[in-house]
C-alpha cells in the first residue's frame, strides 16, 4: 500500500544550502543535532500577527533545515515540537498546532520520503488525538528504510518524563524477574529511553534568545555542544546553521577528561 501511494525510487535529496560552506571541516560535521525551536509566537506579535502564525512559519523553517542539514551531511536532527508543558497554552493555540501537526504529516511525508529521509517520532502519545497517532505510525512505516537524515520528532515530549517512563520500565522488568538490579548500567537505561538506538545530540541549537534546557533531552546533552541565538526559529536559516557548526567546530570536546597534546 505504501509503494503504491509514494512509489518505490528514492530520489537523492536536491542541494539547497545556497551559503558559503568553505570553513567547514567535512570531517567534524555534528553527528546528531538536536533543536529547541523557539520564538514562533514571539516571532509573529513583531509581526502583527496571531502567535499560531508563527507556528506555520516554523513548520516552513524545519523543512528548509531538515534538507540543509541533509547537505551538510548531519545524519540525526531532533526536534523539538511539542512538550509535555505545552498543554498549559490556550485550547486555541494547542488545537491549531495539532491541526499544523496532522497537516504537516499528511503533506510533507512523501517530500521526505522521496528525499530518503527516514522519519521517527519520540515522547507520549497519552493525551495525543487518535488520528495524530495514525499518521505518526503511517509516516514511520513510510520512511522506515530510508538511510538518509533522521528527523526524530518530539511530541508530547519531556525529559522528565521520558526519565519516569524508563525507570518504570526498568523496574517492571525487575518485578517479572527478567532483569537483574544488578545487571542495570547506562546500556539498560538508554534502551528504555524514548531515544534508544540513537546516539546522544553532539550540537544542541536554541533559537529565541533564552539560555533554559527547558526539559529536553536531560539524559542525552550530558556532553552536548550548546549554541543560542536570540533570532526567532522562523528567521533561523541554513546560514545560521552553518554558523553554529562552524562553532561546533572550534570547540575542544573533552567529555570530563583532558586533550591529550
Amino acid at each position: 500500500m505504501f509503494d503504491q501511494i509514494f512509489g518505490n525510487v528514492i530520489q537523492p535529496m536536491p542541494c539547497t544550502v545556497d551559503v558559503d560552506t568553505a570553513g567547514l571541516r567535512a570531517d567534524n560535521i555534528p553527528r546528531h543535532i538536536a533543536i529547541i525551536m523557539d520564538g514562533n509566537g514571539r516571532w509573529a506579535k513583531a509581526q502583527g500577527k496571531v502567535r499560531t502564525y508563527g507556528h506555520k512559519a516554523g513548520a516552513e523553517t524545519l523543512k528548509t533545515i531538515v534538507r540543509a542539514a541533509n547537505d551538510l551531511g548531519v545524519k540525526i536532527i531532533t526536534a523539538y515540537a511539542f512538550s509535555t508543558e505545552n498543554w498549559k497554552r490556550p485550547v486555541t493555540e494547542i488545537h491549531f498546532i495539532m491541526e499544523l501537526l496532522s497537516r504537516y504529516l499528511t503533506n510533507e511525508i512523501q517530500d521526505f520520503h522521496d528525499n530518503n529521509v527516514q522519519v521517527r517520532f519520540m515522547g507520549s502519545r497519552e493525551g495525543l488525538p487518535g488520528v495524530i497517532c495514525q499518521k505518526m505510525d503511517y509516516a514511520t512505516e513510510v520512511t522506515k528504510d530510508n538511510t538518509g537524515l533522521i528527523l526524530n520528532l518530539a511530541i508530547n515530549y519531556g525529559g522528565r518524563a521520558e526519565i519516569l517512563h524508563a525507570v518504570k520500565g526498568i523496574a517492571a522488568r525487575i518485578q517479572d524477574g527478567s532483569l537483574s538490579a544488578d545487571a542495570i548500567d547506562a546500556s539498560v537505561f538508554e534502551d528504555n529511553l524514548y531515544s534508544r538506538g540513537l546516539p546522544d545530540p553532539d550540537l544542541l541549537i536554541r533559537t529565541g534568545g533564552d539560555q533554559r534546557i527547558s526539559n529536553f533531552l536531560l539524559w542525552q546533552i550530558a556532553y552536548a555542544e550548546m549554541w543560542t541565538t536570540k533570532v526567532c526559529w522562523p528567521d533561523f536559516t541554513p546560514a545560521m546553521l552553518v554558523e553554529a557548526i562552524a562553532s561546533f567546530q572550534k570547540r575542544e570536546r573533552r567529555f570530563g577528561g583532558l586533550i591529550q597534546k
